[in-house]
């Protein structure tokens, strides 16, 4: 049976891949920092210790054939707290001779990103989190070509599913007062990642792994959607119309210089006024077919909630 060590399994992709590896049979161990936030599958092995623990993760990883690296830190330190990880996951993996998995995300393009992003396209290091993230991206690739530590990178847009994401905490907040918050002009296409779908693509591509150079980097497409299909679609499922609300930059601006995490979000706003999309064809290459739940169904279950009970939008 194939084993996965998923780092960060409380959090949003690292609870869906536990999810997803284990529906597809394998062998799951389940790295926390605290008790699970909601019930694992039954067989889930759960190892609570910080990410930095090389030696338990070490022993909890042995043997293991793939490691997810769904670790979330502070958004506001990452400065500080990506190298460490980095570096840390990079010696779990060389301990444990497993292939390292990643979540990409868009930064690495810059504030100027075209609107077309295929495996291709150059970075470009034009704020710090974009930085921040090549320079982790880099290591995974140095790493691969002088010690041999096999890694992917799976690049996705936004996160759709669970709690924590642009959508329950801005774009959707408002529904149960009749309101829907654009984050920019709502004609401007956006990535967005399914998350049951993301965990899927982790296992598929797992499953791939040996096709697959000593680094490898792939895009998922996900769901592109301007600001108005995604209302629109929220608008056909609730059976009534939503008015629009414009999200507030500019108090997000003036506020900004108070806090550290408001700061932070505000140098994101770029991401919702230049249109860009993820080109999945090498991926698409690899899997034949990539999993993509329909919109209609994302936008039901968003209504809902996951499975651990809390909506992830109020209506």
């Amino acid at each position: 049976m194939a084993s996965v060590l998923v780092l960060g399994a409380n959090g949003r992709l690292g609870r869906a891949s536990v999810l997803a590896f284990a529906s597809a049979g394998w062998q799951v161990t389940a790295q926390l920092r605290r008790a699970p936030r909601a019930s694992l599958p039954a067989g889930v092995r759960q190892v609570q210790c910080d990410a930095l623990d090389l030696a338990t993760l070490a022993a909890a990883g042995a043997g293991a054939d793939v490691i997810v690296n769904a670790l979330n830190p502070d958004y506001t330190q990452w400065a500080t707290l990506l190298p460490p990880i980095t570096a840390a996951t990079l010696a779990l993996a060389a301990t444990t001779g497993a292939t390292l998995m990643l979540p990409g995300n868009v930064y690495n393009f810059g504030n100027q990103l075209p609107a077309v992003l295929s495996e291709d396209t150059p970075f470009a290091a034009t704020h710090p989190k974009a930085a921040q993230r090549i320079a982790l991206e880099a290591a995974l690739a140095h790493a691969a070509r002088d010690r041999g530590v096999r890694s992917i990178v799976i690049r996705a847009g936004d996160f759709l599913g669970d709690a924590g994401t642009w959508l329950d905490l801005a774009m959707a907040k408002g529904l149960a007062q009749g309101r829907f918050t654009q984050m920019g002009p709502t004609d401007q296409p956006h990535a967005w990642a399914w998350l049951p779908d993301l965990a899927q693509v982790f296992v598929l591509v797992a499953e791939r792994r040996a096709m697959l150079a000593p680094h490898a980097v792939l895009h998922v497409e996900g769901l592109t959607l301007t600001g108005a299909q995604l209302q629109q679609a929220f608008e056909a499922a609730l059976g009534r119309p939503l008015k629009t609300k414009a999200f507030p930059w500019p108090w997000l601006r003036l506020a900004a210089p108070l806090s550290p995490m408001l700061r932070a979000l505000f140098q994101m706003r770029y991401l919702w006024q230049r249109p860009h999309r993820l080109d999945g064809r090498r991926l698409q290459a690899l899997l034949g077919e990539v999993p993509q739940t329909p919109l209609a169904e994302v936008v039901r279950q968003c209504i809902a909630g996951p499975g651990n009970g809390s909506a992830v939008v109020r209506t």
